[in-house]
């Protein structure tokens, strides 16, 4: 019963809530807004505000040019491509406006909600660009009717006299100079009051409907009558009807023959014996009627295009011309002109705005009565309305209108009036005017609506450097996005040509309709819960067709414009994510990540990672104080130089304690982790566990951390400080713990030894080394690791020298020449350095060979492998067991698990020892002849040799074979303690003291770590001689391999 208030509360605020409510993501914010009730349907709402958006300047001006040039054909499918496109982006449309409420915001508001912040800004703007060069195209447009058709006088740069490239250029500077007189005027009169803009609306609707019927009308009367519009063509040129009232050369009168103000025109005389243009003279002259009318056959002529060079006449087909080639063509201010270039994908271009403006009703959604019924049903309509009346026109205009009328784009043949006009009822006036009224009133709303679009970008917050156009009048009108918009609009003016603006904003229009489109297959595709429009009538190949459509438009339009706003978009894209407001609008595309995510996982689930794309995928285990604070801000500074961004990175913490007592406290040290991540730049993610004690803490995270396939494979660890104080003995046992897990795991694991000398992220060595130590194969993580440190900047310049211990009997010189040729085939740069050593210096640390390349070559010389076989065995070495080749005499080869170990009393006979931990590896095959005596078999074939710090029994010449079997195991613990641990502590000071007068001056050193022993009453001793092992050295990673081969040389 205590819930039925609550949804009475709800019901209650869902009632009063204010879609339009200036701060939308403010919750609070709702409640503070009473809303106007609702007012208009779909006709008023939606249709007509549709049709005045989509029927435009294009329709007027280029219509009938775009047919001549093109053809009926070539037109129809443009048209026809065009319609199909947004048609299909009206349906995509239609779902996401009705799937929920959509606030006033209309195409924005839908795609960040669909796609998120990033996408959503990025075409957001590329929106507010195409509106705000579609203004500038209308004013264009406005002042090309004003000046070529209504009132040629008011010209400031006068074009009499003017021709080439003088004419243009004049032309072009009136529509300077006027548009920018009409733009200044069109932002005075929004920043005045919109609601005019508004009321005046609908006349300039009246307007453009009252045209089109007159174009209908005028088709029809071509039938009964057609009008007199007649041309004059000389030979098959086209004459600009000026200057001239009679299409002929010469008249008859009363008394003779007299010449015509044409005459005049084309010779220096008005006598008929005056020198006239050659063609003028060689031609005759005939007149055509401008409009045949649609029962003439004159469509059959213009069915296929006529594509002309700039500075091309306009000529007539099927009518005969003596011309001479090679005579240069005089008097050509006299004859229609081409203005531009044309192709078919500048058609393309020129058209696409004319059927652009089918978000209109999607951006009145605020207030419609019911926008999730009327937004579909309108825009669809008024697609379906503008589509038919464009593809209609394209049929009337080819069958009405001769080919050289439609071919000239100011309607220069037939006295300058404009084309479409000519065609009219009753009168052209009524298009010109009518047209003129409708260009105004598009750059009106173009100029009203992208400062809006602006100001809701500005305010979502997701563009930093855009905040400053949030702010407007007290009134909320949008007055910075109007000044800035105004300053866009100009650019676009000074460009001054319509057919050169066209194509610029239909990239960012196809843009946002493209992101619609994928908005929509995306929602439908990824199946999310809260995909539930009332539109019914989409499907996700709908979406993608429109989207294919969009896209591929582009590129025909102009595949360098394309370009350009694709990489404005990228660039607005990436700004966002780097330094925009965090936003969570359940966005498409987190719904996209998670289903790739998951499809990644399943995949990485089907095997391992081959050795060649084996990286180290880090588990961070980092200490935290009592505040929750990291210890080691260090650690993570390292993790960012091995890791460089690429692979997995966990950074784990473990807590003392219970779930239910200590969540806070995990939520503050999980803040923590993520702070110091995003300060040292590590990518990847961050985990706390909180468990009885810190031992099991983390245990768990070695054990449960990462998902599936994306696993961690290595761990990083500090050496545990102070650990010789009694109050830290548990330190120093949980270490050694997590190195026995660790190697249970088969995890690579690496102790970084004094942390706090490692340099930060944004130190840098110019000279220097990198030292590595290389006593035991660890499946070469010791070559790798320092190959990866040198990617990052901190060791870029730092040299790689690798050391490897020799004893006595081995050939120093036969080992660096093998060790340098193996480095060769790794691609590694590194020099080699064998050190020589006693064998009682090494014997108390767990020995292996690594590379004994006079062993192995001489067991390929038994087998008579051929040279490439030879160089293939090469990579064979790090494939071996983990045992050591070791060579007993010049002529025998044997297998040996550890290294031997010198007797005071007898330097001449090796005594047999054998390791206590021995990890069985059924892969790995030792080779019946490599055994050479019983004390040196314990491991049966199959068994893997891993490298571990152990309890050494010391044997003796006498000793039997049952001395390293597992039962002999046993006694291995009898030994004295005071004597092993004698010659452990001299094997580190010997190994330590070498290492030191080696490497003293390196920037780090990497050493093999040995495995702790079995019996855990060795452990302090254990850490004693690691301590020893590396005391005097600055920085040290001990480096433990996880079993298996990370470094191959095969590309």
């Amino acid at each position: 019963t205590s819930s039925v208030p609550q949804v009475k509360c709800l019901l209650k605020v869902l009632d009063i809530m204010c879609i339009q409510c200036k701060d939308r993501e403010n919750p609070k914010a709702l409640l503070l807004f009473v809303p106007q009730a609702p007012r208009m349907g779909t006709l008023m709402g939606v249709y007509l505000p549709c049709l005045q958006n989509i029927f435009g300047v294009i329709l007027f001006l280029r219509m009938t040019w775009l047919v001549g040039i093109g053809g009926v054909l070539g037109t129809f499918a443009i048209v026809f491509m065009c319609c199909s496109t947004t048609m299909l982006t009206a349906i995509s449309m239609s779902a996401i406006a009705t799937n929920g409420v959509v606030p006033a915001g209309g195409s924005y508001y839908m795609i960040s909600r669909s796609l998120g912040p990033e996408f959503g800004g990025a075409v957001g703007i590329c929106f507010y660009l195409g509106t705000t060069f579609a203004g500038a195209m209308y004013i264009l447009g406005c002042i090309e009717i004003l000046l070529i058709y209504i009132a040629p006088q008011a010209a400031i740069f006068k074009l009499e006299g003017l021709e080439g490239p003088e004419a243009e250029a004049a032309l072009l500077n009136n529509m300077r100079v006027y548009g920018t007189c009409v733009l200044s005027f069109m932002a005075l009169v929004v920043f005045v009051g919109v609601k005019y803009v508004n009321k005046l609306a609908l006349v300039f609707l009246a307007c453009v409907i009252l045209s089109i019927l007159a174009v209908y009308a005028g088709v029809i009367k071509t039938a009964i009558e057609p009008p007199d519009f007649p041309i004059c063509i000389l030979g098959n040129r086209t004459l600009v009807w000026k200057g001239f009232d009679v299409c002929a050369k010469v008249i008859e009168k009363e008394n003779g023959t007299v010449t015509t103000k044409l005459w005049r025109l084309f010779c220096d005389s008005e006598f008929l014996n005056a020198t006239c243009d050659e063609y003028f003279l060689n031609n005759n002259i005939s007149e055509v009627q401008g409009i045949p009318g649609i029962t003439s056959g004159i469509l059959r002529e213009n069915l296929f295009g006529n594509y002309y060079e700039k500075g091309m006449v306009i000529e007539k087909q099927g009518i005969p011309s003596t011309a001479d080639p090679d005579a240069p063509t005089t008097n050509m201010n006299r004859y229609v002109l081409a203005d531009i270039t044309s192709f078919f994908t500048l058609l393309v271009g020129i058209y696409f705005p004319s059927v652009t403006g089918i978000m209109a009703g999607s951006n009145r959604s605020g207030d419609l009565r019911d926008a999730q019924k009327s937004i579909p049903i309108g825009t669809i309509m008024a697609i379906t309305t503008t589509s038919t009346v464009y593809m209609s026109s394209v049929f009337m205009f080819g069958a009405c209108i001769e080919g050289v009328v439609l071919r000239d784009k100011f309607g220069e043949a037939v006295n300058g009036n404009l084309v479409i006009g000519t065609l009219a009822w009753p009168s052209p006036w009524v298009i010109v005017i009518g047209s003129f009224f409708s260009t105004c009133g598009a750059g009106l709303q173009s100029l009203t609506g992208a400062p809006r679009l602006l100001q809701a970008i500005a305010r979502d917050g997701i563009v930093p450097f855009l905040r400053v156009f949030g702010h407007g009048k007290a009134n909320g009108e949008p007055t910075w996005a109007l000044l800035l918009t105004a300053c866009i609009c100009e650019s676009g003016i000074l460009i001054a040509s319509l057919d050169a603006v066209a194509p610029i904003l239909s990239m960012f229009f196809l843009m946002c309709y493209m992101f619609v489109n994928l908005a929509c297959a995306l929602q439908t595709l990824l199946r999310t819960p809260n995909w539930r429009p009332r539109f019914k009538f989409y499907h996700w190949t709908l979406s993608f067709l429109g989207m294919s459509l969009c896209l591929s438009l582009m590129f025909i339009c102009s595949w360098y414009y394309a370009i350009v706003a694709m990489v404005i978009a990228g660039c607005i894209y990436k700004y966002i994510e780097f330094r925009g407001a965090e936003k969570e609008w359940g966005d498409g595309i987190r719904g996209l990540s998670l289903s790739a995510a998951r499809f990644a996982l399943m995949r990485l689930e089907e095997g391992p990672p081959h050795t060649k794309n084996w990286r180290p995928q880090l588990l961070v285990l980092a200490g935290l104080d009592a505040e929750q604070a990291v210890e080691q801000p260090r650690l993570l500074s390292l993790t960012n130089q091995l890791k460089a961004g690429k692979g997995l990175t966990i950074v784990g913490a473990a807590l003392e304690g219970t779930f239910l007592n200590n969540y806070p406290q995990a939520q503050r040290a999980e803040q923590s982790l993520r702070k110091l991540m995003e300060t040292e730049k590590v990518k990847g993610f961050s985990q706390v566990v909180i468990s009885s004690n810190i031992r099991d803490a983390t245990s768990h995270l070695i054990q449960a951390g990462g998902l599936g396939g994306l696993q961690h494979n290595t761990v990083l660890v500090s050496w545990p400080r102070n650990w010789k104080q009694v109050e830290d003995h548990q330190n120093w046992r949980n270490f050694i713990e997590l190195v026995r897990e660790t190697t249970a795991a088969h995890l690579a694991l690496l102790v970084p030894k004094n942390i706090a000398a490692f340099p930060s992220n944004g130190e840098r060595f110019t000279e220097g080394s990198i030292d590595v130590w290389w006593i035991v194969h660890d499946g070469g993580m010791l070559m790798l690791l320092p190959f990866l440190l040198r990617q990052h900047k901190v060791w870029r310049k730092c040299k790689m020298r690798i050391f490897t211990v020799a004893q006595m009997d081995d050939n120093s010189i036969q080992m660096k020449k093998d060790l340098t040729t193996f480095l060769y085939h790794l691609r590694i740069d590194a020099e080699v350095e064998v050190v020589e050593m006693h064998d009682s210096d090494i014997s108390a640390y767990t020995y292996e060979k690594t590379l004994v390349m006079e062993q192995r070559s001489q067991i390929l010389k038994q087998i008579n492998l051929t040279k490439n076989e030879r160089e293939r065995e090469i990579q064979s070495i790090t494939d071996s067991s983990r045992g050591s080749i070791r060579r007993k005499n010049p002529s025998a080869v044997s297998t040996q698990l550890s290294v031997t170990e010198e007797q005071p009393s007898s330097s001449e006979q090796e005594k047999p020892e054998e390791e206590v931990q021995l990890i069985h590896d059924k892969n790995t095959a030792a080779t019946p002849t490599s055994l050479q005596s019983p004390t040196e078999s314990v491991g049966t074939p199959g068994d893997k040799v891993h490298m571990t710090w152990t309890e050494k029994f010391d044997g003796d010449k006498g000793k039997p074979p049952g001395a390293g079997t597992p039962e002999g195991i046993k006694d291995i613990f009898n030994m004295k303690p005071n004597q092993s641990n004698v010659r452990r502590m001299h094997t580190a000071l010997k190994l330590n003291g070498v290492i030191i007068k080696k490497s003293q001056e390196a920037k780090l050193v990497l050493l093999n770590m040995p495995g702790p022993p079995r019996n855990r009453t060795g452990d302090e001793n254990y850490m004693e001689f690691l301590e020893v092992l590396t005391e005097g050295l600055n920085r040290v990673l001990l480096v433990r391999g996880g079993g298996r081969e990370v470094i191959t040389i095969y590309s």
